[in-house]
């Protein structure tokens, strides 16, 4: 049975990741749930050892939630550019090192394309993915998931947003992630996607 959450209920934002934990925040404010990160409660961050953004979100959302005993909202997302068959994918953090650089990893994504010859718009194609599960204490989960598409651009823009945000160009607009106001992105954004499917099955609103 899918859980419901209404607002005043208390949930565990299962990262460790300021940019996630913030966007998932700003998404969640209208609906009155109270989110705490995993940081915050000083719990540690399980092996992502799943080979799919469903499976390392399931994971991290059901630790979370038998550490904390409180319903836990994660997240696994990443890049997948088609001219490097679908990588970074569910390794686009670990593209980034162990600083969490994301212009290393923006650079290594540039050099990869050019390796593969793909320096024009028409190669250059790639899309965000989300994975997001809700899981309760008792081992229930949900999970949904959310894209978007577009293109890379080179060099990057904007300082807005995280991660590969600057150099990710969804089909149609004319701004990056990186560049968009807040609002802007959450209206179209591979998180925003996946978070309308939660809020519409998982939340009392």
């Amino acid at each position: 049975m899918t859980a419901k959450l209404k607002s005043g209920d208390r949930l565990v934002v299962a990262s460790h990741n300021k940019g996630k934990v913030r966007e998932i925040n700003e998404l969640l404010a209208p609906y009155g749930i109270e989110a705490v990160s995993a940081g915050e409660l000083d719990l540690p961050e399980p092996e992502e050892t799943g080979i799919t953004f469903k499976a390392n979100a399931e994971l991290k959302a059901r630790a979370a939630a038998k550490a904390s005993g409180l319903p836990a909202l994660a997240d696994d997302s990443g890049l997948e550019v088609d001219a490097l068959d679908g990588q970074p994918g569910i390794y686009s953090a670990r593209w980034a090192g162990e600083t969490k650089d994301f212009e290393v990893a923006m650079g290594r994504v540039e050099v990869a394309l050019g390796e593969a010859d793909a320096r024009t718009p028409d190669r250059r194609g790639a899309n965000f993915t989300c994975a997001l599960t809700l899981a309760t204490p008792d081992g229930a989960c949900e999970t949904f998931e959310g894209k978007v598409f577009g293109t890379l651009v080179w060099p990057p823009r904007g300082k807005r947003g995280f991660g590969y945000d600057p150099i990710f160009l969804p089909q149609g607009g004319s701004e990056t992630f990186g560049e968009m106001e807040p609002d802007e992105k959450h209206g179209q954004s591979h998180r925003a996607r996946a978070f309308k499917l939660f809020r519409d099955t998982c939340l009392d609103a």
